[in-house]
């Protein structure tokens, strides 16, 4: 894929000395969803705002679609929508005069239909009269997004989108979030719902003390780093694990009736035939099995605690 923001030794230390940016190197593909993860204070807000000129970095250079943000600053930023964490509509406007007023600001001419089309797609269109103080909060995040859309951009930032946002309203979001990448759009997304970023993203950056720790394919991270576990629930309780499998990641569960045994797919050593020999050879009998694989949060949480 052609990129269409190139990130390079990026680097951000506020006046307090704080730094939040570590010489960032990233690429983002045209047309892909990608899912920016990292705990609280990680750099994650602070990379955004300066891919979208709202923050001047330190040191280092971004482009978009090869104009750079600093110097081409206009011809960038037009191609860019953001939805920003926090609420921030004029509380006192119109949906309608806010998503119109949004797309005027950046040279567009009036476009009533394009404008329908978004507020349908954002269940907005029976709302448009209202004042936005009138909205619950589901309803003016749909707002921010709507605003970040008038202006046709090719490249979406979602800053933790569906943070308060029930869970229909969530779906709703995301399938939004599926036709726009469709039609072309690059979406680049933070969340807390990891499992968002599990069904959703091509791609996921793991960000943490203002460096990027991984990125990678979002089903190749899985079959790399996800590891799998089997329930083995046995034909009779165990009190304690016996000395024959000590040597084995098993742990004791459901009150002795069932083992659980952590393992790498990839690794024919610590597979489930290893286990099984063991359980045989240590005559121990089993009614059935159950196999998991672990999620991405598990590995997200697995890659943040290595590198603290």
């Amino acid at each position: 894929m052609t990129p269409i923001i190139e990130i390079n030794g990026l680097t951000k230390t506020y006046a307090s000395g704080f730094q939040a940016l570590k010489g960032v190197d990233l690429t983002i593909r045209e047309g892909e969803i990608f899912a920016l993860l990292g705990p609280n204070g990680a750099g994650k807000t602070t990379l955004i705002s300066i891919v979208c000129a709202l923050v001047r970095a330190s040191g280092g250079h971004v482009s978009v679609a090869g104009h750079d943000i600093v110097r081409d600053y206009r011809a960038a930023r037009a191609l860019i929508g953001l939805v920003p964490q926090e609420l921030t509509n004029d509380m006192f406007e119109t949906v309608w005069a806010t998503v119109s007023l949004s797309r005027g600001l950046f040279g567009k001419p009036p476009n009533d239909v394009l404008l329908e089309r978004i507020l349908r797609d954002l269940s907005l269109w029976d709302k448009r009269h209202d004042k936005i103080m009138a909205l619950s909060g589901g309803m003016k995040r749909r707002v921010l997004i709507a605003k970040a859309l008038a202006h046709e951009p090719r490249v979406l930032f979602l800053d933790e989108p569906t943070a308060g946002v029930d869970v229909s309203l969530r779906r709703d979001m995301w399938a939004m979030v599926r036709r726009l990448r469709d039609d072309g759009v690059t979406i680049i997304l933070t969340t807390h719902y990891i499992e968002e970023a599990e069904e959703m993203a091509d791609r996921v950056g793991v960000i943490n003390h203002g460096e990027i720790v991984l990125v990678e394919d979002t089903a190749s991270l899985m079959r790399k780093l996800g590891s799998r576990q089997l329930s083995v629930h046995l034909a009779q309780p165990l009190a304690a694990l016996p000395p024959a499998l000590a040597g084995l990641p098993l742990t004791l569960v459901d009150e002795g009736h069932t083992l659980s045994y952590t393992f790498d797919a990839q690794d024919e050593q610590s597979g489930v035939v290893p286990l099984l020999r063991a359980l045989e050879n240590a005559g121990i009998e089993y009614r059935d099995l159950h196999s998991s694989q672990s999620s991405l949060e598990d590995i997200f949480v697995g890659l943040v605690e290595a590198k603290a």
